[in-house]
């Protein structure tokens, strides 16, 4: 099992994998470009090479995670194009580094109808796809229904995979804090959404997990991370999740503050005490 943190790509993406390295992890996230814009990064392919070769050699796994801006569910064409070109440029850059995919929101639509949303994410997807050449996919990360309630579920998940046109290059993402935010898991051991994961057929193909606690109790639709152990989850539950066999191959990510220094190495040490009482 592979434990991890987002890391800042200041000094570049081999930087980044080395300042992951650095604080004892396994595996690593980043944002590709700025995370505020869409706009198109031209990058140093060089370093991003760098990247992915370090990698190779360290054993590590990464992922990247789209601009916050992205959503999948834009009704204005001319966003949905930005939105297009931004992810296939997102794409470009995590084949280079070596990444697994990159990391992108189910989608935000308020419309009256949740069906026309699900249809703008659908065909933003199949035009990604059908112009990526790469085998880094895109990991739809499920939502913690504080904007709109769409992508909190695994049956939704599981539904656009299927209707897109190729299915192989898309794969998931699971939020811990999400999924307990949205009301999916109450925190228990042994949760029953790890069984529906599996029978939507969404459990083969999760590449990625953010291991997140929660500020605000379940089922409050409040996107806000905690440090692991220490919000409304509970250890009894997060621990769980790391001595399930079924999520063993999967890396565990830490998207929460800092341990008050500016590292995770703490909170990385805990996963590693927690996941060795298999």
């Amino acid at each position: 099992m592979s434990y991890g943190c987002h890391v800042s790509t200041r000094g570049g993406y081999r930087a980044a994998a080395v300042r992951a390295a650095e604080a004892g992890a396994g595996s690593f996230q980043y944002f590709p470009k700025n995370p505020r814009g869409l706009s198109i990064k031209s990058f140093d392919r060089a370093d991003a090479l760098r990247c992915a070769a370090y990698c190779a050699e360290h054993g590590l796994v990464s992922i990247a995670h789209t601009p916050y801006p992205t959503n999948l569910a834009a009704e204005d064409l001319s966003q949905r194009k930005r939105t297009v070109e931004s992810l296939l440029n997102d794409l470009d850059i995590a084949q280079s580094c070596g990444s697994i995919g990159v990391v992108v929101h189910f989608g935000i639509y308020k419309g009256p109808e949740p069906l026309v949303g699900y249809q703008h994410i659908i065909a933003a997807l199949d035009e990604v796809t059908s112009r990526w050449s790469g085998h880094a996919k895109l990991l739809i990360e499920n939502q913690a229904g504080d904007h709109a309630f769409m992508g909190t579920t695994f049956e939704e998940l599981a539904t656009i995979r299927k209707l897109c046109k190729r299915p192989e290059l898309i794969g998931f993402c699971m939020d811990t804090c999400h999924l307990f935010a949205s009301g999916g898991w109450n925190g228990e051991p042994h949760a029953p959404w790890l069984t529906k994961a599996a029978e939507t057929g969404v459990l083969p193909h999760i590449a990625a997990i953010h291991f997140n606690d929660s500020l605000y109790d379940s089922g409050m639709r409040k996107d806000r991370h905690a440090i692991i152990g220490e919000g409304r989850i509970g250890e009894d539950g997060l621990r769980w999740m790391l001595t399930e066999p079924a999520l063993a191959h999967i890396p565990f990510i830490l998207e929460t503050p800092t341990d008050g220094t500016g590292s995770h190495k703490s909170q990385l040490m805990r996963m590693k005490e927690w996941g060795m009482k298999r």
